[in-house]
């Protein structure tokens, strides 16, 4: 068996070769990042007079292209850069170059004895990918949203105070139609409270109009900002559909590639359909976690230990080192599940009678979930509330 590291980068990989001694049969050679580097650096590795284990860090995105072409030829181990960092300081030298990087790499494979990654991780990226550019279009919608208040706050600050949520269906309908509030003090009150009504669908009419308009008579909203404001209005407002949209079309993607993945991680209570997309595309192959302390290690949910001599921290805080994408997933599954699962109600109940703040409380519970996504994962069966 020989083990082939190779260091990715952007524009050349350095790839080099050990065997099971850990002897370099391989000097370290540069694989150029297109075609024709692949061909070479599969002449060199078919060259070898046995099988190959291929080890690489997820760099960014410029692992993938290799992935995609060795995985289906050789045993191909992803492994994430931090593992990399920390067994290279088991060296005693101070020294880094990317051919030290792709012995460190061979070296960890041989040692560690990893096994391949899941051949199911082509989907599992196509659903990270996903997943991430979802949340971001997200963060672009809840931009929007606070720009429309802000655009309110100038030249109707009241119009807060009229619907429990300004961006109701009905209230983001009545936008459309006046921003300022010259323009509701101006609106005919009997089109009002029509718009009204449709859009509510019957739960508002004349009484929420009349309201409206004697809010807009007395409101201290800036006159001269208008013109603008509308033109703003109506962008921001058509952003938001848009996005809306969007992320619909990925949601019925999403559930496309979920259903073509084995796996029963919706089947835990507070996890629904876009969040378990999330979490399982931030995971990967689960074989990679021996233990549940594991994953919740690499979710950066796990304490951060200081002590040193005879000093201690008493106060104890979340490491967050690992993937941020997988800890919103699993907070959002939290609050949920804190609030309709009953085991982990009452587990909230308890912390929070222990003094601890909702933030804590919530941290408790995605360690608990965690646990349970491992062996749900692991043992490929349903979660069976009990």
């Amino acid at each position: 068996m020989y083990f082939c590291g190779i260091d990715v980068a952007k524009r050349n990989h350095v790839a080099l070769v050990l065997d099971e001694q850990g002897q370099v049969v391989q000097p370290a050679f540069t694989v150029h990042n297109t075609r024709a580097g692949f061909q070479h650096l599969q002449q060199v590795l078919s060259s070898l007079s046995g099988p190959v284990h291929i080890g690489l860090e997820a760099t960014g995105h410029y692992w993938l292209a290799l992935f995609e072409n060795l995985s289906s030829q050789y045993p191909v181990t992803v492994l994430n850069p931090l593992q990399i960092h920390a067994y290279r300081r088991s060296g005693v030298r101070k020294c880094k170059t990317d051919r030290l990087d792709a012995f460190w790499i061979a070296d960890f494979v041989r040692i560690g004895q990893r096994p391949p990654t899941n051949h199911n991780t082509p989907l599992l990226l196509q659903l990270r990918e996903l997943t991430r550019f979802r949340s971001r279009l997200i963060e672009q919608i809840g931009d929007c949203k606070r720009k429309i208040l802000s655009v309110l706050d100038r030249v109707f600050p009241e119009y807060e105070t009229i619907f429990s949520d300004v961006f109701l269906r009905s209230s983001r309908q009545l936008l459309t139609k006046a921003v300022c509030a010259q323009d509701f003090a101006d609106f005919d009150l009997t089109e009002l409270a029509q718009q009204l009504h449709s859009a509510s669908r019957g739960r508002f009419g004349q009484d929420k109009a009349e309201s409206i308009q004697q809010l807009a008579r007395q409101s201290v909203g800036i006159t001269f900002l208008a013109d603008a404001a509308r033109v703003e209005m109506r962008c921001l407002l058509e952003q938001i559909d848009l996005l809306e949209t969007q992320c619909a079309l990925l949601d019925q993607k999403l559930a496309e590639l979920m259903d073509r993945i084995p796996q029963h991680i919706t089947t835990i209570p507070g996890i629904g359909p876009v969040t378990g997309a999330a979490i399982l595309a931030e995971i990967g192959d689960v074989q990679r976690f021996e233990t549940a302390e594991k994953l919740v290690a690499y979710a950066g949910i796990d304490a951060a230990v200081y002590q040193t001599g005879q000093f201690e921290a008493k106060e104890m805080h979340m490491s967050k080192r690992g993937s941020p994408h997988l800890r919103h997933a699993l907070w959002q599954a939290a609050f949920v599940a804190s609030q309709f699962d009953p085991e982990l109600r009452t587990y909230y109940q308890h912390k929070r009678a222990e003094g601890k703040d909702h933030g804590v409380a919530l941290g408790a519970i995605c360690r608990k979930l965690l646990h349970r996504i491992h062996v749900v994962l692991k043992e490929q069966r349903p979660y069976i509330v009990r």
